[in-house]
């Protein structure tokens, strides 16, 4: 009981603090669950769960620590690689083409770019990996919103909830876990299909529609001429002349085409029967793409060393964030706390809505996945709800894509690596996002919910004896 207790208020004093500003989300990730953790252990209610050979550790913080930090890793060292790839490839002039037609595409409006955030962030999302969607709309993205003055908030807000739509996709890693667990097959993915597709284009005709009236309000909508759209996209500053590589535009575009293609590929390499060695870590992918990049474009020792340091600074920033989130899920989860609050999602439920179990499910999967890693839920809790869903007659599949309705949330949750790289390139506080974002993912997790349940696939309610 204590230690539900200790679960639940670690999480609040988080969203508090994060919510308020009072603390930093690194130092926010780091003490938090570590003051919690020996509250635990010095009260005596710390309760490790068992590790796969089913023996339970002992208590030790610092194993706790290592076992999280284990699994942010290998993000960590790729994000750190990918922001040097993109911010090179920055400095070289490679989005500078793609900018100009953008606002030339746009001249002042801001409808158009919102429309084409919109578009841009489903299309890359296919892949199922936020990294890389992040980058690739921030790199484009970002200097048209600031040339055009218009609010990054909308940026962040447009790619996330894109890619948690596109994240349902099998190889995104929820729906693969969901199938896994209840052994469902492919199928479920066109059971999803129907509610993906109106929700991205709930996203493109409302989401980014009511973005691109709030601006329109803010900033007016103005024709502008030629002379004004080149003074927008000239470059005057000596410094940025002097790092820009326009003769290696092509060579830099073909390189960012095969790399993002090769990240691509490798995620398909099993449903296309293509070769094993096809399939490459992104860490390795972005790592050899930085070193072409700065061999190609800045020869020269001094010139690389510069643009590393230069860099540098906003891969740290980003890569100590994910390390952070590492910490704060061994501590949740080594001290049981997480299995602790897991347990408490099943046991409030009352037996009067076992007919609803299919809602029930839905409604938990939202902030069960939000504070909950994705493994800690689909491997801990759902099972047990699972169990119980069979009971009230409920089949597997059912249950299934109901437990996939609270992926609406899930990329909102600090304990998701790659937003902290989305916060930092788009300049956003973390809290006022996650608010912003939120009431718009509502709408996704309606349309969800409602599909499935109008097309037949979870029952709403079943009556029981």
């Amino acid at each position: 009981m204590l230690l539900t207790i200790l679960a639940y208020g670690m999480i609040i004093i988080f969203m508090y603090v994060i919510m308020k500003k009072k603390l930093s989300p690194f130092t926010s990730l780091v003490i938090i669950p570590l003051i919690f953790t020996l509250i635990a252990i010095a009260t005596g209610v710390a309760s490790p769960p068992p590790g796969a050979d089913g023996v339970v550790p002992e208590v030790n913080i610092g194993n706790f620590v290592l076992d999280g930090i284990s699994t942010t890793s290998k993000t960590g060292i790729m994000l750190l690689f990918a922001i040097l790839y993109f911010s090179i490839m920055l400095d070289a002039g490679l989005f500078d083409p793609i900018t100009k037609k953008m606002i030339y595409f746009a001249k002042g409006d801001p409808m158009k770019v919102l429309m084409a955030t919109a578009v841009v962030a489903a299309a890359v999302s296919l892949n199922g990996d936020g990294t890389t969607t992040t980058l690739i709309c921030c790199s484009a993205f970002i200097p048209i919103y600031k040339k055009l003055n218009m609010k990054l908030m909308n940026l962040g807000v447009l790619v996330i909830l894109q890619n948690t739509i596109m994240n349902l996709l099998p190889w995104g890693g929820p729906t693969a876990r969901a199938m896994a667990v209840l052994e469902v097959d492919a199928d479920i993915l066109s059971y999803l299909a129907p509610g993906m597709i109106l929700s991205v284009l709930y996203v493109i005709f409302f989401v980014a529609y009511r973005m691109e009236k709030k601006e329109r309000a803010r900033l007016g909508v103005t024709t502008l001429t030629d002379k004004e759209l080149e003074e927008m996209t000239i470059v005057n500053d000596p410094e940025l002349l002097e790092i820009r590589r326009p003769k290696n535009f092509a060579f830099n575009g073909i390189l960012t085409i095969v790399l993002i293609g090769w990240l691509v590929l490798s995620s398909f390499v099993g449903q296309l029967g293509l070769p094993s060695w096809i399939e490459m870590p992104p860490l390795l992918l972005f790592l050899v793409g930085t070193c072409i990049a700065l061999m190609i474009n800045y020869p020269k020792l001094k010139d690389q060393s510069s643009r590393i340091s230069a860099n540098a600074g906003d891969a740290v920033q980003v890569v100590i964030l994910v390390f952070a989130a590492g910490v704060f899920m061994g501590l949740f989860q080594g001290s049981g706390m997480a299995n602790a609050l897991a347990n408490s999602f099943v046991n409030i439920i009352p037996k009067q809505l076992a007919g609803a179990w299919g809602l029930v499910i839905a409604f938990i999967s939202a902030p069960g996945t939000f504070f909950i890693s994705n493994d800690g839920f689909y491997f801990g809790v759902l099972p047990v709800l699972a169990e119980a869903g069979r009971s009230y007659g409920f089949d597997n599949m059912s249950m299934a894509l109901a437990s996939l309705m609270g992926q609406a949330f899930h990329l909102l949750s600090p304990l998701v690596a790659f937003i902290y790289l989305l916060l930092r390139l788009t300049g956003l506080d973390m809290g006022q996002w996650q608010k912003e974002s939120a009431k718009y993912a509502l709408g996704i997790f309606v349309i969800f919910v409602v599909t499935i349940v109008a097309l037949g696939h979870m029952p709403l309610f079943i009556p029981q004896n």
